[in-house]
């Protein structure tokens, strides 16, 4: 809007930011320094954005942070840093305020960048129950930048490619095979591209950008999810209920490849994967060094955990699971003594 542009170029550039406070400590002052290049007022929020702290408690604290700062809540979007979790109580602050408020998303960790980056959710945990409040309202764009990734442990690398795994095994056998020939390599380098490696082919960015189109692919036509039959659902059916109970030992792609695990099993024992799938499934799960197994996954919390699921899904189950390598479909036929069947093979290996 013309208009628009020439009545904002007369204002001073004012922007409210919500930092991760790991992320700020890493790179606070280079953010500061932008802002005061540009000469742009602004304020800049640090939080400690995690699990244990995703709640309306921390929500509120953003808004009253807001209402202080005051926004023009049509020209100046609210600017999230850090992981899904910072992501996601921003985006749920900023569709409060003023009932829709902007917000860009700038991603810092691997999970974030193809995962809380894509979309349209947004929410907090309450009741010890994960993401129980929240809505739809997408960002008005994303930043993607991996250079973020170089600082975080490799056990978050490992948490991301949790994700990227899931993607792979429903749709897209050409990512599988990345992650299988490639995996130690993007722990290694963490992500970034690096020259003189000729035989990788610049696997980070190969990966990443399959991960987030397929994501894509599958949220667009969905993205309010009128469609209960959804396949990014694969790895979570058992993991919320999981991820809560034993917080925080496991992060949320820890859980998510956990629940994949055991979907393999169940997708063997009924006869949808042949026994050397199942094998290079789980071979490549050690290699991306993801959990494939917990002790607090026992079949009491997996058949609560799928009992919660026919509550939010229309009485059926709607269980993704994949019909060989980088296929999948969705299942409502799967017996009990079929998943009890999977559950013993699965906890014997």
């Amino acid at each position: 809007d013309p208009q628009q542009i020439e009545l904002t170029s007369k204002r001073k550039l004012r922007r409210f930011i919500v930092i991760d406070e790991v992320v700020d400590k890493l790179y606070g002052s280079k953010v500061r320094e932008y802002f005061e290049e540009n000469n742009v007022q602004h304020k800049i929020l640090a939080l400690p954005t995690t699990e244990e702290t995703k709640s309306m408690d921390l929500v509120l604290n953003i808004l009253h942070e807001v209402q202080s700062f005051g926004l023009d809540r049509r020209t100046e979007p609210i600017i999230a840093i850090g992981g899904g979790v910072c992501l996601d109580i921003v985006g749920l602050a900023a569709s409060l305020y003023r009932r829709r408020t902007p917000y860009i998303r700038v991603p810092t960790t691997l999970l974030s960048y193809v995962d809380a980056s894509v979309g349209a959710k947004n929410g907090v945990n309450f009741l010890q129950c994960k993401n129980k409040l929240g809505g739809y309202t997408p960002p008005v764009a994303s930043f993607l930048d991996r250079s973020f990734i170089r600082s975080i442990p490799r056990r978050h690398i490992s948490n991301g490619l949790g994700e990227i795994l899931k993607m792979a095994l429903m749709k897209h056998k050409g990512l599988f095979d990345l992650l299988k020939n490639h995996g130690k390599y993007l722990l290694d380098t963490k992500f970034q591209s690096c020259n003189g490696f000729a035989d990788h082919r610049d696997a980070a960015l190969q990966t990443t950008r399959i991960a987030i189109e397929t994501m894509l692919e599958e949220l667009a036509p969905n993205l309010w999810e009128d469609d209960l039959d959804r396949l990014v659902d694969f790895g979570h059916l058992i993991s919320p209920e999981l991820e809560m109970r034993v917080l925080p030992s496991l992060m949320h792609g820890e859980a998510v490849n956990i629940d994949m695990a055991f979907m393999t099993y169940v997708a063997h024992a009924h006869g949808l994967l042949a026994a050397e799938e199942k094998e290079q499934i789980l071979q490549c799960m050690r290699g991306l060094e993801l959990p494939v197994w917990h002790s607090g996954c026992s079949w009491a919390l997996i058949q609560s955990a799928l009992r919660e699921r026919l509550k939010h899904s229309g009485g059926q189950p709607r269980m993704p699971l994949p019909t060989g390598l980088g296929v999948a479909e969705i299942f409502n036929d799967i017996s009990e003594e079929t998943l009890e069947r999977a559950y013993e093979l699965w906890v014997r290996d």
